[in-house]
């Protein structure tokens, strides 16, 4: 029987404050969060300062509340777990200043747990609607997407991931903003662009794919981005208007082909059957709708979490952080916020400049 056997665990990496409690078998008893969308709408993104201050007036009223609901006390946890790297310092801080002080107040351990482990380990997850086959399990493929990631990894098991490709620029959820922005959606583009493009032209508009004829598995959205502005520019309102379902549409095409084409390329490179999207990205309905018909076509397992699951929540920091806990490790009082802290590196294209290997190294 696991030592641990449900914690709390708490997600303050970006904007969205989250607290969740999670059992040994990666059962959610319940998830709970607070975004913050309309407080960065009239900046056009996110605002650190605002994100952090904005963490500390929802963190411990949504920890009382998650409590609440699963009908728990803090003297029925067996630990905790908090998003200790990678993100904007200051909403790290928030977090892991809670946690360090419930740690304390309990006398019970916690862990830091890296953000970007949670998204990979988030296919786990399970509730009253939402299960995993009962036949995944490692190794798999996974495509973790969001607005600061863009990488490809072979997941072997619990903290053996290898990295086998990332964006050498921009990450694709970056480039969905950008785009969202500059076609007057506002923030955050990424949703409203893939709403918008329900109805358009996939085709319409020509939009680069960068690096899809090479053999490597890295990604670059910044020449997208590039292209996305330069379609618009000269258009008067009335011409954008009636053009942007279309641009919408085929800007996301090209986005989903690059990702799919590396997730092809992964899978069979590596001779594996299962794949996973996670991450905010994932929840793109054109990216799922795609990916679903490509897995089926080639007989993979595909294991995409629900968009809950999917999105920065604390349910997917508590299955990461009670699997290290019930193997033995735990944090100490003395552990800081890391804001830059990938999981690993994968090896640069040879034919990048050799400034940009180093600004990448």
């Amino acid at each position: 029987m696991p030592t641990f056997r449900k914690i709390l665990a708490i997600e303050t990496s970006c904007d969205d404050t989250s607290v969740a409690i999670v059992t040994a078998e990666g059962r959610v008893l319940n998830v709970i969060s607070a975004h913050q969308n309309t407080a960065h709408e009239a900046f056009g993104g996110i605002v650190p300062e605002i994100a952090s201050r904005n963490h500390t007036y929802h963190l411990m009223p949504l920890v009382d509340e998650c409590l609440k609901r699963a009908s728990l006390g803090l003297q029925d946890l067996d630990g905790f777990a908090v998003t200790s790297k990678p993100g904007l310092i200051g909403s790290l801080l928030v977090g892991l200043v809670a946690t360090k002080s419930l740690s304390l107040a309990t006398g019970k351990p916690f862990i830091g747990v890296n953000h970007l482990e949670g998204h990979l380990l988030a296919p786990f997850l399970k509730d009253d609607s939402y299960t995993p086959p009962a036949d995944f399990e490692y190794p798999y493929i996974a495509l973790a997407i969001s607005g600061g990631h863009t990488s490809l990894y072979r997941i072997n098991g619990l903290g053996d991931y290898e990295v086998l490709g990332r964006t050498i620029d921009d990450a694709a959820g970056e480039a969905f903003d950008k785009f969202g922005k500059t076609v007057g959606l506002g923030f955050p583009g990424g949703v409203r662009v893939d709403q918008t493009a329900k109805t358009g032209s996939t085709t319409r508009y020509s939009f680069p794919r960068s690096m899809i004829k090479e053999d490597h598995l890295n990604f670059s959205f910044s020449g997208l981005k590039a292209s996305g502005v330069r379609a618009v520019q000269g258009l008067s309102e009335e011409e954008l208007q009636a053009a942007l379902p279309d641009l919408c549409a085929s800007f996301q095409e090209a986005i989903v082909d690059v990702l799919l084409d590396r997730l092809d390329r992964a899978m069979k490179l590596h001779g594996l059957k299962r794949a996973v999207l996670t991450g905010g990205v994932s929840a793109n309905s054109r990216l799922r709708a795609r990916a679903e018909s490509w897995a089926s076509e080639n007989g993979y397992q595909l294991v995409v979490p629900p968009i809950r699951y999917c999105t920065d929540n604390a349910a997917m920091i508590g299955y990461a952080g009670i699997e290290r806990l019930n193997r033995g490790e735990t944090s100490s009082q003395t552990l800081g916020p890391e804001p830059r802290a990938p999981l690993g590196a994968a090896p640069l294209p040879e034919n990048l400049p050799e400034w940009l290997k180093k600004a990448k190294s």
